[in-house]
């Protein structure tokens, strides 16, 4: 552990990593329990044809990827309001067009530099002191947002519909939501890769609800688990050199299986009296029954 961090490479995408570990299952509680777990796929293969045209264009990759996300996080968010019956199938054009745009894009460029490996498996090497800058302050972007806006983002995630009778301001924080994950996905491409992105989201999330039992624990332990799923994927890729992305996603799954069996071990145990186990009543200790 100590020779690996003594490399300044390893130390950058470290650092960067650990911030994605956050940031992502942060971002991906909100999105898993809407039942949106496959956004940040659909975003990724946008924001690899914003990598693709920035490419051709002689455009920065992560600078390409960040503005196609978003753009494309805009449209998204704004059929999901107004054609709410349709929303899988129109997503799923925007997702397959970006793809399709990803392709033509690669096919034009003619510049041979243009490394399309690590765009879409991820490079510990390509993880530059600019980039965990710019990690760094989306990071710190995210929790402030969702420390502010905690109870109106989790109001909205359980039912939408009285989130917006009870006044909050829906379309906003639907807004802010989809545009932190468009960044995240964009900016965390340096780390696991556009094609590998949205595990980071799905999976802590997924291992969370296996043994939490309430809401807060649900997003305190998704955190966990990416953590623990960047740093044991990061060690086993160096040692025995892997690729960073692939192991990263494999160690949260091999979390998942774990988590899986903690998880029917403790649904297993009989139920303390009073104390209720849903996923909404966490702050007050979880003795109300909603």
């Amino acid at each position: 552990m100590l020779e690996m961090l003594q490399i300044e490479f390893m130390q950058r995408a470290w650092l960067a990593g650990l911030i994605m570990a956050v940031i992502c299952p942060l971002i991906g509680s909100f999105l898993v329990l809407r039942r949106q777990s496959l956004i940040g796929d659909g975003l990724g293969h946008i924001a690899f044809a914003g990598v693709a045209g920035g490419a051709m264009w002689g455009y920065s990759p992560v600078l390409s990827a960040a503005v196609a996300t978003i753009l494309g996080a805009l449209a998204i968010e704004r059929v999901r309001q107004r054609l709410s019956d349709a929303a899988d199938m129109v997503l799923a054009i925007f997702f397959y067009s970006g793809m399709g745009l990803a392709v033509i894009f690669t096919g034009l460029n003619r510049d041979s530099s243009f490394n399309l490996s690590s765009i879409l498996f991820g490079s510990l090497m390509t993880v530059s002191t600019n980039d965990l800058y710019i990690v760094a302050s989306l990071g710190l972007c995210t929790v402030v947002f969702v420390k502010l806006f905690y109870r109106p983002l989790q109001y909205l995630t359980f039912d939408e519909t009285s989130a917006k009778v009870a006044g909050l301001p829906v379309e906003r924080l639907n807004l802010l939501l989809a545009l932190l994950t468009a960044l995240t996905v964009a900016l965390s491409m340096r780390i696991v890769g556009l094609l590998l992105v949205s595990a980071m989201m799905v999976i802590p999330v997924a291992c969370a609800l296996q043994t939490a039992s309430s809401f807060r624990g649900t997003i305190i332990q998704s955190m966990i688990y990416g953590l623990l799923s960047v740093s044991l994927g990061l060690t086993a890729s160096y040692y025995i050199n892997l690729a960073p992305g692939g192991t990263i996603v494999l160690t949260g799954t091999l979390l998942f299986l774990l988590s899986t069996v903690i998880g029917m071990r403790i649904k297993s145990k009989p139920p303390v009296p009073g104390h209720c186990h849903c996923q909404i009543c966490d702050e007050e200790g979880g003795k109300d029954e909603g």
